[in-house]
């Protein structure tokens, strides 16, 4: 005997169903977007108040000065204090005022730039203006604690 599921034919529906199953769809097609839209997402967060974007741009700006180091020490120069000011403008362009560990640095033309072109890469940064200054020298003081313990001088 076979199997009476597959010899059953498939019923039609009364048109009662029917006839509800076409307004159900007629409904859905004509529904505003914005309904739809609003099952389908979430709203945009509201960032907390006193948020100011640049605080985020800043900690990305520090974060790229981290990736450049003296050739001649294995610590970044973030670390080892040769960036004294780091300040940005409200339209995002950063100015930054750096020294090196010696006037007679061998790296005096390319560290400088190496750090412009870091920060450039930075989203949401425009332009990066950077000066080599000299006062106050730089000293083994002005180094990080990190940076002490990465050179072990404690």
């Amino acid at each position: 005997m076979p199997d009476e599921a597959l010899t059953q034919r498939p019923m039609a529906p009364n048109p009662a169903e029917a006839e509800a199953h076409l307004k159900a769809q007629a409904a859905a097609e004509t529904a505003p977007e914005s309904a739809a839209e609003s099952k389908d997402f979430a709203p945009m967060p509201q960032p907390p108040e006193g948020y100011d974007p640049r605080e985020e741009i800043m900690d990305r700006v520090v974060a790229a000065i981290k990736t450049c180091y003296d050739p001649e020490i294995p610590v970044d120069i973030w670390e080892l204090g040769l960036i004294y000011r780091v300040d940005m403008d409200g339209q995002r362009n950063v100015e930054i005022d750096m020294t090196l560990t010696s006037p007679m640095c061998p790296v005096a033309g390319e560290l400088p730039e190496q750090v412009r072109q870091a920060v450039l890469g930075v989203e949401d940064v425009n332009e990066v203006k950077i000066e080599l200054v000299w006062e106050p020298p730089w000293h083994q003081g002005m180094m990080s604690e990190e940076a002490r313990l990465q050179l072990d001088m404690f």
